[in-house]
């Protein structure tokens, strides 16, 4: 299971996926809620386009939109063997593996430390650089 808000999918979101699907047989991703994302700018897709977007992808076998009200819900619900994080994701691998042991559920927790190194391999690159050559101030 690989989890992110995959806003303007890029080569950096396809290395992710990719590293994720190779610790599995299957790879199943959970695309955040736009108002479950806090800890950076919203979304600029809304969460049904992003979700479409990253199912239409071929490495992915299933997505799903993640919970409103419980991180965990999709965990107990589809039951993965193994939670991938991205190198920059938030979320602290040590404290995810802690909750999900109290909480009774037994999956691994990996972070995925290779990214793509290209120009415009983060969505906040590709912002910035959409701003610049469009000549708009950002907001």
């Amino acid at each position: 299971m690989a989890t992110g808000t995959f806003d303007l999918l890029h080569p950096g979101h396809l290395l992710y996926l990719q590293r994720s699907r190779d610790l599995g047989d299957e790879l199943v991703v959970v695309v955040a809620r736009d108002g479950n994302v806090k800890h950076k700018p919203r979304p600029i897709v809304p969460e049904d386009q992003r979700l479409r977007m990253v199912a239409a992808l071929k490495l992915v076998d299933r997505a799903v939109l993640g919970s409103e009200f419980d991180i965990f819900e999709p965990v107990r619900s589809l039951h993965p063997d193994v939670i991938t994080l991205g190198y920059d994701q938030y979320i602290d691998p040590v404290w995810l593996s802690s909750q999900l042991v109290k909480r009774g559920i037994k999956a691994r927790v990996v972070r995925i430390e290779d990214k793509d190194r290209c120009p415009l391999c983060s969505t906040r690159r590709i912002v910035a650089r959409a701003v610049e050559i469009r000549g708009v101030k950002a907001p």
